[in-house]
């Protein structure tokens, strides 16, 4: 083996790594929302989501940091019926789609299995079953969100 196919070698090794380790973190990155939504600590949004960001979901469209805060913090009241410190409702994640669409871009969806926790236990906790769509972009070395929208084809959108 010449040094060259050694260099190429390592080189291909190393991209291959760090496309695997930019996957994982955008996977982290969305169970990381599912907890600050789910935990109701708003403030935990300014690590999750770029400054211009716009979201989309159930309970509306939000455009910028400011907005989604806002947003989110009144779905967390909205469901929090139990008048809870946490956990109103819980957003299970599954089935990550990434796809790296540049040196600091990405692409992804992912299923939403959103339970309700305030509900009795003779009633049926899933409110809806979703399909995150988003856009990722890395800004000073970490993975954002920069768009996402939910989209809703089964279940209800109201409590």
């Amino acid at each position: 083996m010449t040094t060259d196919t050694l260099t190429r070698d390592t080189q291909s090794t190393e991209a291959a790594l760090r496309r695997l380790l930019d996957i994982e973190e955008i996977r982290a990155l969305r169970v990381r929302y599912s907890n600050v939504l789910d935990t109701g600590k708003i403030d935990g949004f300014d690590d999750v989501f770029t400054e211009d960001a716009v979201l989309s979901v159930t309970v509306g469209d939000m455009q910028g940091i400011s907005a989604i805060k806002e947003g989110l913090k009144g779905a967390f009241d909205l469901y929090n019926w139990k008048q809870k410190d946490s956990h109103p409702f819980m957003h299970a994640v599954t089935n990550h789609d990434i796809r790296i669409t540049g040196p600091d871009s990405a692409e992804g969806q992912c299923y939403l299995l959103d339970f309700v926790t305030g509900r009795e236990a003779d009633q049926h906790p899933l409110l809806l079953v979703g399909l995150y769509v988003d856009k990722y972009v890395r800004e000073n070395g970490a993975w954002k969100i920069s768009h996402t929208r939910l989209d809703v084809p089964w279940g209800s959108t109201d409590a």
